[in-house]
């Protein structure tokens, strides 16, 4: 079986849900995660929480966007860590988003969250 199967991403989703709902969460890169929110037009200061949590409730194990078996990081503060990347149609936003995250120590790493950017598409 190709991992993650659907229980792990589910089980992802629930720990995702869980360390946003405790405001577990870093910013992998600050600066690029503030650019992407200035495009969507909402201030990572008092709504970052609020969207992860509508995101992470439109979720599903189908919405899973990442490679099997998922990409390990190479960023210092997550390295080897697993990534996981889903795109979801957001009620919010009116457009798919794209977000990928990673777990160490039960801290939710944010690593990206924009309008989905289908390859091939200039940024």
């Amino acid at each position: 079986m190709k991992r993650p199967s659907s229980k792990e991403l589910f089980g992802k989703i629930r720990e995702a849900k869980n360390a946003v709902e405790s405001e577990t969460v870093f910013l992998l890169d600050p600066d690029v995660i503030v650019e992407d929110a200035i495009e969507l037009g909402y201030d990572i200061g008092d709504e970052l929480f609020v969207i992860l949590s509508e995101l992470l409730d439109e979720t599903s194990v189908n919405q899973y966007a990442g490679s099997r078996p998922p990409q390990k990081s190479y960023k210092q503060d997550i390295q080897g860590l697993e990534l996981f990347a889903f795109v979801v149609d957001s009620c919010r936003f009116k457009c798919r988003i794209y977000y990928k995250f990673a777990f160490k120590e039960g801290v939710f790493w944010l690593v990206s969250l924009h309008r989905d950017r289908p390859k091939g598409e200039a940024l």
